[in-house]
């Protein structure tokens, strides 16, 4: 990547900072005719919903300073809108607790800020706001530091995942290996190949979804009455080597030896390099491999095989 590159991507998003920021701004100014402050209206959030018992846990979940923290805290107590008693198992930590009078004050300030946010969703149309609640998914997971190791759920596409799919393999694939169009003319190829499939025994797709966001799928299609191939396995490279992939080959696996197959194939056109440990751990053995001219590029094509 060169500076330049690096440059425009990082002018791109000062420019969406400058824009959320300004739109949250409004959307507060309003929220602000009570006499708290934004950062004092998060921590009675927290406390009202029981997410945090400490300052400490306070502090670390909302990423304040915990001498600030503990000013704002005492005035809290001073209104009588908290309480905090000695911890029993930790005498340096206090507990703490919102009053009844706290949560009548916190109360309004909630119906306020949900109003405030029905009000920006309510000028987008249906698709509007599910495409904006996925785009927002999307920028937490890419921007999250924290473990993802998050409960993973399988389940059959919706309408829309697969373009998605077509959408993300051929970004990525195009960014990281310098596949062409004809490599988007493949993927489409292959969806709609599947989608004109009828036979839900002997053909099933998953999308791997974790915290709402798709960030994987995989599909099983019939060869031949005994042989199946699975295809277009993909996930997202922030999540890689979490066992994504892993989960959803045993999962194509399953599926395909109760449909009756006696052998599952992989084809790859040289552009999954990080994946032959992940298909040698699967059981698959690399049965053909020979170079040739694809998608621009010049690949190495391999067949892995797996009988079951």
């Amino acid at each position: 990547m060169t500076d330049t590159i690096l440059l425009r991507r990082a002018e791109a998003v000062r420019h969406f900072n400058r824009f959320y920021t300004q739109h949250i701004g409004v959307l507060h100014e309003r929220l602000q005719k009570s006499p708290f402050s934004l950062t004092e209206v998060r921590v009675l959030r927290e406390l009202a919903l029981g997410n945090a018992a400490t300052a400490t846990e306070l502090a670390r979940m909302l990423g304040l300073d915990s001498g600030y923290l503990s000013r704002l805290l005492t005035s809290f107590e001073r209104r009588q809108l908290i309480t905090r008693r000695q911890s029993d198992i930790d005498a340096r930590q206090s507990l703490l607790e919102m009053t009844e009078e706290g949560r009548t004050v916190y109360a309004p300030l909630e119906i306020a800020a949900i109003d405030e946010v029905c009000a920006v969703l309510n000028r987008l149309s249906a698709a509007g706001q599910e495409l904006l609640i996925q785009a927002m998914h999307m920028i937490e997971r890419l921007l999250n530091d924290t473990p993802r190791h998050l409960a993973l759920t399988l389940r059959a596409p919706k309408p829309g995942d697969f373009g998605w799919l077509v959408q993300r393999q051929v970004l990525l694939f195009s960014a990281e290996y310098g596949a062409d169009v004809g490599f988007e003319a493949f993927v489409v190829q292959e969806m709609a190949d599947f989608a004109r499939q009828r036979d839900r025994e002997r053909a099933m797709c998953w999308v791997a979804e974790q915290d709402h966001a798709a960030v994987g799928a995989a599909f099983v299609t019939p060869i031949s009455e005994r042989a199946a191939q699975l295809r277009l396995l993909f996930v997202e490279p922030e999540v890689r080597r979490l066992g994504i992939g892993t989960r959803l080959i045993e999962e194509g696996m399953r599926f395909a030896e109760r449909a009756g197959y006696e052998t599952v194939t992989f084809a790859t056109h040289g552009l999954l390099n990080g994946g032959r440990r992940l298909f040698e751990r699967a059981g698959f053995t690399c049965v053909a491999s020979e170079p040739e001219r694809r998608f621009g590029r010049n690949l190495v094509a391999q067949t892995w095989e797996r009988r079951l």
